[in-house]
């Protein structure tokens, strides 16, 4: 969002944002004067509140209240006006180190269990950490083997010495030629797609120039990269997205949480629809948001998931040798952001260094 903010009203909206976390009261200017060093009046204050609300980033919840944050100014707030406490990572790191100390060094559930207990209660959020999965799927070899009148079985090794396959109908102009020209054939092809794809992802084959191949032979093409893809998904539903969850007790309590549906809507993903929020904590951010910070912050509406599109969830991810997983917190949007963000961060680190395998 490119709103445009003068220093004055960067620290009135930091001032608001602030307040308003620690009491989840509507913001009066009376409350900023009595409790920040500003320099302002409370009329300039009032005034300049006015102006955030014209601009969407606080508004009323009734006429007569204070102001509030909206989420496009929890968003200002999070990417302009903090930095995550060194001295939370710092405590952060400390408290997940003791604990990986444990004697129970090889019991991996047990470890990311601890650890999210910790996340949560040093952020004060629901913590979620992912069991890790393996993060390459490097091809090691591919092979096409005949099976059939006009089967054909795709095999795949992966670079951990991982096995997949799948069975295909080759198309009409296939079946009618002889068993031997095809088998011929698949070797050639075969023989390209490894030259071409040893050593890189399963979904470069839906990339591949098929123009180094003779023409004869790029009638594989597509049929082939349909193949890969139900190869890709297969694998995908392999994966355990199991979730460590912790402090959902204390989160639920807080005074956003205080209508029976909502709750019930929240702990119902929780723990029935787990794979839903799996796919958005394990999602790659952007590649220009990791360079901006290797922490994504989704606040409010921006949540995909409608369950949690009044909360705000705090992620990132972490890489254990070939191994990674993701690691979060999820809270209301009057969350305290330098503290979830700087423990997030510090897990993310302490998870991608210990041994947890």
């Amino acid at each position: 969002m490119q709103v445009q903010l003068t220093d004055r009203q960067q620290h009135i909206l930091w001032a608001t944002v602030r307040h308003y976390i620690a009491t989840a009261e509507p913001v009066g200017s009376k409350a900023l004067v009595d409790e920040y060093k500003l320099g302002m009046s409370s009329a300039t204050i009032r005034s300049i509140m006015g102006v955030l609300e014209e601009s969407g980033l606080l508004y009323q919840p009734h006429t007569s209240s204070g102001r509030v944050p909206s989420d496009s100014g929890y968003r200002i707030y999070v990417d302009r006006l903090i930095k995550p406490s060194a001295t939370l990572i710092k405590k952060a790191g400390k408290l997940l180190q003791e604990s990986f100390a444990q004697k129970y060094q090889a019991l991996e559930s047990l470890l990311l269990q601890r650890a999210a207990t910790i996340l949560a209660t040093l952020s004060g959020c629901i913590s979620l950490i992912t069991i890790p999965q393996s993060s390459t799927d490097t091809l090691r070899h591919l092979q096409l083997v005949q099976v059939g009148a006009g089967r054909v079985m795709l095999i795949v090794v992966t670079d951990d010495y991982e096995t997949n396959s799948v069975q295909v109908k080759v198309p009409i102009t296939l079946e009618a030629e002889d068993d031997l020209e095809i088998i011929n054939e698949l070797q050639i092809v075969s023989n390209f797609l490894n030259n071409q794809l040893r050593g890189q992802n399963l979904t470069a084959l839906s990339t591949l120039d098929w123009s180094q191949l003779d023409e004869e032979f790029q009638r594989y093409s597509y049929f082939l990269t349909e193949t890969m893809m139900e190869l890709t998904k297969i694998k995908s539903s392999h994966h355990t997205t199991q979730i460590m969850i912790s402090g959902v007790s204390q989160v639920l309590c807080q005074p956003e949480f205080s209508e029976i549906q909502q709750v019930q809507t929240i702990m119902r993903m929780l723990e029935l629809e787990q794979e839903q929020l799996w796919r958005l904590i394990c999602e790659e951010p952007d590649l220009e948001d990791a360079k901006k910070s290797k922490v994504t912050v989704r606040i409010g509406a921006e949540n995909p998931l409608e369950p949690i599109r009044s909360c705000s969830l705090i992620s990132s991810t972490y890489h254990n040798g070939c191994m990674s997983g993701s690691v979060g917190v999820l809270g209301p949007t009057r969350l305290d952001y330098e503290s979830a963000i700087a423990v997030v961060s510090a897990a993310a680190d302490y998870l991608s260094e210990a041994c947890i395998a």
